[in-house]
């Protein structure tokens, strides 16, 4: 599990143009904490941890207020995946570890 522990600085291609933010994962048996931080402010998160891949759910409230679900698997210092916005779609994250 500790392959996936770190910080992460990611981005993903929203219709509001890429939104850049650092993400950082401490995991703890199938689980995670940490914090994503970016232009849009900080949130913390929890989520789940199956192998290399990340699960989680982040409540933001800019540009309005909004439940993303996220899925993203980590392959060495590359990090790759989706967050779903509802009724808005998907969209692609990416990111390499920085630390």
């Amino acid at each position: 599990m500790a392959g996936v522990d770190g910080t992460w600085d990611t981005t993903v291609k929203s219709p509001l143009g890429d939104q850049k933010a650092t993400l950082t994962v401490k995991t703890d048996g199938n689980t995670f904490t940490g914090t994503n931080a970016g232009a849009m402010g900080s949130t913390e998160v929890t989520g789940t941890v199956d192998g290399n891949t990340l699960k989680w759910t982040m409540n933001i409230t800019v540009p309005m207020p909004m439940s993303l679900d996220c899925t993203a698997t980590v392959d060495g210092d590359t990090i790759t995946g989706s967050v779903g916005a509802g009724a808005f779609g998907s969209f692609p994250l990416t990111g390499t570890r920085v630390g």
